[in-house]
């Protein structure tokens, strides 16, 4: 058993007690991040005249050894070590010798770790964003394809008001775009850099902390060794927004689950991103929207075992704090595997304009325009809002939409309507008569779309 803490002890850790210690079966993903911070560490310390340049030389040729090998895998990672920092370390020793011992020269693991920790989830955000962002381009695309393709929009899940796929779509496009903001702002506010925190109360070396943090891409070190240990704040954040992520997404995918149905069939999902029955020949399932929509609580499971683990902490580091790695990784290959084949999915969806503008005029979503109409003739919004509804009370019963009634039905129930009832609540006017920034008319919608293709450019 590998250990970098034998000294004080007279015997060997029990076996059990040391598998349950271990990290390295989960902490091994962090081998580059590892590496690349004990290359700025020792660079610094040459820097500070704590190594000589001979001796930053033939680690840092040791340590891109060990990196080149892992990669190319002549040199496997094994639970013979019990973190991923004694396998470096223990590996830096057998090839360099006496040098690579003073790798580990005035830092801590628990300063190690936590830097590991700040680099590898900067990376992942970084890979969230990245795919974010194709999202965000496949929505847009939809959006400029389908300013005229007519649809109910629902409150309350039924039938309320018709809007078009793109203004439904662009919907998504904000939460997502929100989700992008909160994923920058993580990343500026976590990156300060924890190396040179020592245990918790720094180290009698003349580190140079800033050389360091400008090394490895951070604005500066952390201002407090105890908090530079412990904190865990930026991955609750990084969980909180991807338990977000998740949420816009299951919300996504239950309602391609709804437009998939036998009942609504506004889309069509591409052969590749479902599945059949093993006993219903029939059958064509969603699968990966009903996937992405259940692995969402795995995501929150996640956050709130990390909130659960961390509020009765005390400063600084408690090896609770080890915990953190296995929910955050799970969650992150998670979130980027929904990410991708959401995106794929609707990327090849196929849509049904003509189902969905029947739905929208068989769901009386044109009689808010209807009532419109009648007040702009004079008639007091309550009572037009009355007849309206004796008009799809009619309807009902007759199994007729309002553009199928005849002018004589629409006179027997108020003599206000004239022929130009027919041009007022058709789709095409219910939609194109909202121009407002945000509706769904067309002219609205290609001014939103254009303010998305310059936003898609400069982020």
């Amino acid at each position: 058993m590998a250990q970098l803490w034998g000294g004080r002890f007279t015997k060997e850790t029990d076996q059990l007690v040391y598998n349950f210690n271990a990290s390295i079966s989960f902490d091994k993903k962090f081998y580059e991040q590892d590496i690349r911070g004990s290359i700025a560490h020792v660079t610094m310390l040459a820097k500070q005249h704590i190594l000589t340049d001979e001796e930053r030389q033939v680690i840092i040729e040791g340590l891109e050894g060990i990196k080149a090998d892992v990669e190319n895998g002549t040199l496997e990672i094994t639970d013979k070590y019990e973190d991923i920092h004694s396998f470096v370390e223990a590996n830096l020793i057998d090839r360099i010798g006496e040098p690579g011992k003073k790798l580990h020269t005035g830092r801590s693991r628990n300063d190690q770790v936590a830097l590991d920790m700040k680099l590898y989830t900067r990376d992942e955000i970084l890979e969230v964003d990245s795919l974010l962002k194709e999202l965000l381009r496949v929505l847009l695309d939809t959006m400029k394809k389908h300013t005229e393709t007519y649809m109910p929009g629902f409150t309350h899940l039924q039938k309320a008001q018709p809007i078009t796929l793109a203004h439904h779509m662009g919907a998504y496009f904000e939460m997502f775009k929100r989700d992008r903001s909160r994923l920058r702002d993580i990343h500026t506010r976590m990156n300060t850099c924890p190396l040179g925190s020592g245990a918790l109360a720094g180290t009698t070396y003349p580190l140079d902390r800033e050389y360091t943090a400008e090394l490895l891409g951070f604005d500066g070190p952390t201002l407090n060794s105890m908090d530079g240990v412990s904190d865990r704040d930026y991955l609750i954040e990084f969980l909180s927004a991807m338990a977000t992520i998740m949420m816009h997404l299951s919300r996504f995918s239950e309602e391609v689950i709804i437009w998939n149905s036998n009942e609504y069939r506004f889309v069509e999902i591409d052969d590749a991103y479902s599945t059949g029955s093993s006993i219903m020949p029939q059958k064509k399932n969603p699968d990966i929207a009903e996937l992405v929509r259940g692995k969402t609580g795995r995501v929150y499971g996640a956050l709130t075992s990390l909130l659960t683990t961390m509020k009765g902490i005390p400063l600084a580091y408690n090896k609770d704090m080890q915990e953190d790695k296995e929910f955050v990784f799970d969650a992150i290959d998670t979130t980027k595997g929904c990410l991708a084949l959401f995106t794929g999915m609707l990327k090849t969806m196929k849509y049904n304009k003509d189902h969905m503008e029947a739905s929208a005029k068989n769901g009386f979503t044109n009689a808010t325009d209807a009532a419109d109409y009648l007040v702009k003739h004079g008639v007091a919004f309550r009572d037009a809002h009355g007849i309206v509804g004796q008009l799809v009370l009619y309807c009902i019963d007759k199994n007729i939409a309002l553009d199928d009634m005849s002018l004589e039905e629409y006179k027997a129930i108020s003599p206000v309507f004239e022929d130009d009832i027919y041009e007022a609540i058709s789709m095409k006017t219910c939609v194109d008569t909202r121009k407002t920034i945000g509706a769904p008319s067309k002219e609205a919608m290609d001014n939103v779309i254009a303010l998305h293709e310059k936003y898609m450019i400069i982020e």
